[in-house]
């Protein structure tokens, strides 16, 4: 593999590959596997973050390179030099590079012109290094997700959702998104998908009654803030008790985090489930250490 670039231009073997050298990497923290060692890998954010920033710094350092964090304000891209050249310059001084950012063909370019290893750690279409992390979190919880249903409640065309629908058009488990008529995914992309396991509905409680996952992500995305007619909308898709007692037994919730605790998700329900929660924010550390291992070879 030499980029991630998407959930969707990956396929079942190789998640299975990658969800298991994570699973290997975690157990095996603080043994000497230094394959970025004499690395330098560039991180661009023109997105701020926490977990993502924290989780590749760490991750670079733990595998033996060493990371180079870029924010706009930092290089020329704030000022409005062309991502193509900015991959170009990068390329010949860096032996990877991992970018945040807003566009989705930035990333593409990158990848196409910089001549080295690019792994995309969200845009506004995807936030495969999320789900790939999400997945190991399932795994570890549920055992996997054949035979299990996975709700998604919140917004039906976000990076998270769009995501984890390739995910299920890729690993064939049942995924039900539950979001309001006007944030539904477009027609034209669920042509595209093609995914007879994938439910689309705006009734919350059908996505969550029997799903053994419920998950949710912030209603408004960065750069959305000012949306308040958006957030508006949302409210009867609030991850609650009363949604969480239609779901299977034993189930588990997801949240990618940060949490608005009292809109998308109650106080209640993630203290409860903060154990999941935040394992799953520490498995971000563990997937992209597999996902460094894998575009590195």
């Amino acid at each position: 593999m030499q980029h991630l670039l998407s959930i969707e231009e990956l396929d079942a073997t190789t998640i299975g590959h990658l969800l298991a050298d994570a699973g290997r990497l975690k157990a095996q923290r603080g043994s000497h596997e230094t394959p970025l060692q004499g690395q330098t890998w560039a991180m661009i954010f023109t997105k701020s973050s926490t977990r993502t920033r924290v989780s590749f710094e760490v991750g670079i350092r733990e595998l033996g390179g060493a990371p180079m964090f870029l924010s706009k304000n930092d290089i020329q891209l704030g000022r409005g030099e062309p991502i193509q050249d900015t991959a170009r310059v990068l390329g010949r001084m860096v032996h990877g590079i991992i970018i945040r950012t807003f566009a989705q063909d930035d990333v593409v370019q990158m990848s196409r012109l910089s001549g080295v290893p690019v792994i995309n750690a969200l845009t506004d279409d995807e936030h495969p290094c999320q789900i790939l992390a999400d997945l190991l979190t399932v795994q570890e919880f549920l055992g996997g997700w054949k035979g299990k249903k996975i709700a998604f409640i919140g917004d039906g065309f976000s990076n998270m959702t769009i995501s984890w629908m390739w995910a299920a058009k890729h690993l064939g488990f049942e995924l039900v998104v539950a979001c309001p008529a006007d944030y539904q995914p477009p027609a034209a992309f669920l042509k595209k998908l093609e995914a007879p396991n994938i439910t689309i509905t705006q009734d919350p409680v059908t996505a969550a009654s029997g799903a053994h996952v419920i998950n949710t992500d912030v209603w408004l995305s960065m750069g959305q803030e000012d949306q308040q007619d958006k957030e508006r909308a949302f409210g009867p898709f609030q991850v609650n008790a009363a949604l969480l007692s239609h779901a299977a037994v034993g189930h588990i919730v997801l949240h990618c985090l940060p949490a608005y605790r009292g809109k998308e998700i109650t106080e209640e329900v993630l203290e409860k489930h903060a154990g999941v929660i935040f394992q799953q924010a520490e498995n971000r550390l563990h997937a992209q250490k597999a996902i460094l291992v894998a575009v590195s070879r």
